[in-house]
């Protein structure tokens, strides 16, 4: 995923609910989210020339997602970033023993963040940052560090926070959050992550539109104990060309 908004609440009916964007080269072959084995398996969607996911859910309320950190000057790993969220939705590690230990590991991976979270804790890990308790409330997640202030994540988080914590919310209304395409304004302070003021503009906005590199799905999850995942597919023009929706109750861990 490159952009993740996200209300995280250990206490409410609904302990995540969540939006994210995944911009990727539209020549990468990618699998939409499925069941890759039910009813204990990950839902999630597949990376087809690395093998790993972006986004992994499992029905006992676990879940994680990585976004790529942007740095042009670090070197690449020996091990997919998208084996991480896949290895903690499957595996039975707190989400901060999780987290520490993907920390101890970062140098076998390319520049990332990791989000890895349960229905009591959810925990942040970097490349750049050490690991780190995430605390209840609205966050936003794009290439740099958790709520770094980009415009697109400052964006993202204030709508989603525009839309109560206790009101009724569907897929379509984070659909719409997420389709946004206005680059930064002028006055919106850019960041500078070393790729060049041009390539920074076109990468500004919540929803890239481009024939080579864009947004390629927008992804939909909440989760209670009636969960709902939707994702919606996109074409390099940026127009819906699929949609999956799932609906699955609460698995308890034995």
């Amino acid at each position: 995923m490159c952009l993740i908004a996200f209300r995280f609440s250990p206490r409410g009916k609904r302990h995540l609910v969540l939006a994210a964007n995944r911009d990727e080269f539209h020549q990468r072959p990618a699998r939409a989210m499925h069941w890759w084995s039910w009813p204990v398996g990950p839902l999630a969607g597949r990376d087809e020339q690395a093998g790993g996911s972006w986004l992994a859910v499992a029905r006992n309320g676990r879940w994680a997602a990585v976004t790529n950190f942007r740095d042009p000057q670090a070197a690449g790993g020996n091990c997919s970033r998208g084996d991480l969220p896949l290895a903690f939705v499957r595996g039975n590690d707190s989400p901060e023993a999780y987290v520490r230990s993907a920390h101890h590991r970062r140098a076998s991976y390319g520049p990332f963040n990791l989000l890895a979270g349960d229905r009591r804790s959810l925990w942040y890990v970097s490349s750049h940052a050490r690991p780190s308790p995430v605390e209840p409330g609205v966050h936003a997640l794009s290439n740099g560090l958790l709520d770094e202030p980009w415009p697109k994540s400052r964006r993202v988080a204030r709508a989603l926070a525009g839309l109560g914590e206790t009101a009724e919310i569907d897929p379509d209304r984070l659909f719409d959050l997420m389709d946004d395409r206005l680059p930064a304004t002028d006055e919106e302070a850019l960041p500078e992550t070393g790729v060049g003021a041009e390539l920074e503009r076109f990468l500004s906005p919540p929803f890239i539109v481009g024939q080579r590199y864009g947004t390629r799905c927008t992804t939909v999850v909440i989760l209670s104990q009636r969960s709902v995942v939707a994702e919606r597919s996109f074409d390099p023009a940026g127009k819906a060309c699929a949609e999956l929706d799932y609906a699955f109750s609460a698995r308890v861990s034995p």
